[in-house]
Formats: structure tokens, sequence, C-alpha cells
């Protein structure tokens, strides 16, 4: 049996990052945690490290700021996945991702690099809206780094988070279903695709010794989590037992507020979720199609039992 490929996360102790080390413990790959000095006194990042740790990570020092240190680091692994975030209401650090990519071109040995990608795909979003799209465009400047350094790459696009799109039925500045009214944007009727965090370890990791994902965009698009936000209300509905009041929110209604002082994290928001509802940038096209060599991992992977939506729903109703 092919050994199992040494993985590095960087940013193992965030919201994906932390998903993509457990399932690289349970995949059974030697798994390497940079573990930088600049988290300081953040006890909740140092626990999550040493739990990590007890189940047998290796944690590595590093930091951005010490490019040999990567550099180390970056040598001991076969696989690189950076989870670093891009998300303005936390933090936005995607163009730091430069240095690892000079790290990794300067180690000669990594066989995979996985930048912090895992949302929607930036190379089919070259007319987002600003501020929103400064995200997109970031993620491509990393894209180009990568392969102008001939560095072998998997882009996984992991589309709406069920943590931040689904439990809050799609609604913005909120984490749990409203009580008695819902905003639906639009007709409600466009398709997006959301999946849970877990599934985005899970599949991420399986594509890291795959030959078929070389130098390719793996989107993670299980068949029964494309739902409209309609059909994911009613999910919830019918879970909760109870009928919210529906407020339809028309495209120029809901870009209204950004021309007056919406505070930029929350204009970045906007953007993203207006390309979503009301674009459908998540399902307008077709993946795989005769100009496109990208891939699905529900098809790729259909041994991996993912959570539909109703499944995940469950705890809040």
């Amino acid at each position: 049996m092919e050994e199992k490929s040494r993985v590095l996360v960087v940013g193992g102790t965030g919201y994906i990052g932390r998903r993509i080390v457990k399932a690289s413990l349970e995949q059974g790959h030697p798994t390497y945690i940079l573990r930088r000095p600049e988290i300081g006194l953040d006890i909740d990042k140092l626990q999550i490290l040493l739990s990590f740790k007890k189940q047998g990570a290796i944690l590595v020092q590093g930091s951005f700021s010490d490019i040999q240190s990567l550099v180390d680091a970056v040598k001991l692994v076969d696989v690189v996945i950076c989870t670093m975030s891009g998300v303005h209401f936390r933090s936005h650090n995607i163009l730091l991702q430069l240095r690892l990519v000079e790290a990794i071109k300067a180690a000669g040995n990594v066989k995979r690099f996985l930048p912090s990608e895992f949302g929607m795909d930036p190379a089919r979003m070259q007319h987002a809206m600003e501020p929103g799209r400064v995200t997109l465009d970031e993620k491509m400047e990393v894209r180009k780094a990568i392969e102008e350094a001939n560095i072998p790459f998997t882009y996984v696009s992991a589309n709406c988070f069920a943590g931040y799109f689904a439990g809050n039925l799609c609604q913005m500045g909120r984490l749990t279903p409203p009580t008695d009214k819902v905003f639906i944007y639009g007709d409600g009727n466009v398709k997006a695709v959301f999946v849970d965090e877990e599934d985005v370890g899970t599949y991420t990791i399986k594509t890291i010794d795959d030959p078929r994902t070389l130098n390719k965009t793996v989107y993670l698009m299980p068949p029964e989590n494309i739902l409209t936000q309609r059909q994911l209300v009613e999910t919830w509905e019918n879970l909760a037992g109870k009928k919210l009041e529906k407020v339809m929110v028309p495209q120029e209604d809901f870009l209204a507020p950004m021309k007056v002082g919406m505070n930029y994290a929350d204009q970045v928001g906007v953007g993203h979720f207006f390309h979503i509802f009301y674009d459908g940038c998540l399902t307008n096209f077709k993946v795989g199609g005769e100009e496109d060599d990208a891939l699905e991992a529900s098809k790729l992977y259909p041994e991996v039992r993912y959570t539909r939506m109703h499944e995940y729903l469950k705890p809040y109703a």
C-alpha cells in the first residue's frame, strides 16, 4: 500500500483549518501543524494545538516574518495546505501566502500545495463588484505566484459553509434561524451550494494523493445540497414545525445600503451575498464542460457520505 503523504497545515487552529487537521489525522496522514509565535496569549489556539498534538499531530515552529523557518517546516512534508482567513469580519491574510509560496519554491520538495481558497472560485468571478472582489483578486494573485513558480497545486472551491449560510437560512448578521420572518433574496429560487465544514475537511484531504486532482480545481458540490434559498427555508420549517413570514428583497433594495455609509466589512459581505443569491454564481456553470477540466468531489469520492442540509439543520430546530 502506497505511503500516505505527510501534510503541513498552515492555519490549523482556524475555522476550516482545524477540520482539515482532523480529517488528515482520521485518514492516516502524518500531520504537521505550523505553530506561529504570533498567536501570543491566545489560549484557545494554543489549546487546540495541544489537543491535536495529543491526537498525533506534530507541531512545527514557523513564522511568516522568518522565511527560513517556513522553508524548514515545508521541507518536513510532501503536501502543504493553507487555510488562512480571507474574510474581513475575522481577519484577512490572503496575501501572506505569497511568503509561503516563496518558501515552497525554495524548499523544492512539495508535491502538492492547496492554498487558502475554500469559497467561490475566484477564476469565475472577474465580474465581482467592489469592494468584495478584493478577496477574489488576492486569491488570483496567489494562484499566479503558484503557477509561475511551477508548484503543483489543487484549488478547492467549497462554496457556502453551512455554519455561515445554512444555519441562519442565509440571513446576514446572524448565525441561527430567524424566529418570525425570513428575508428572501430576489424570488428565492436561485440555486446555491451548502457544504458541512466537516465534509470540506474530508474531501480536501481526499484530493492530496489523488493524481486526478493534480493542477486542477475541485468543486465541492454535493448534489443533494444544491438548493435554492426557498428550499433551505422549507427544510427548516418542516423540521421546526412552523412557518416563517417571507419578506421579499428586490435586488435594488438589497444593494441600496452600500451607498449610505455601510462599513467596509459589511460591504464585502453584501457583495458576496449578491453574487451568490441574485447572480447564482455558484451554479450558473457546468463543472467539467468542454473548456473546463475542473472536477466535482462527490463524483470523485462517492464513498464519502456527506451531510445533507436537513441533517445539518436538525440541531437548530
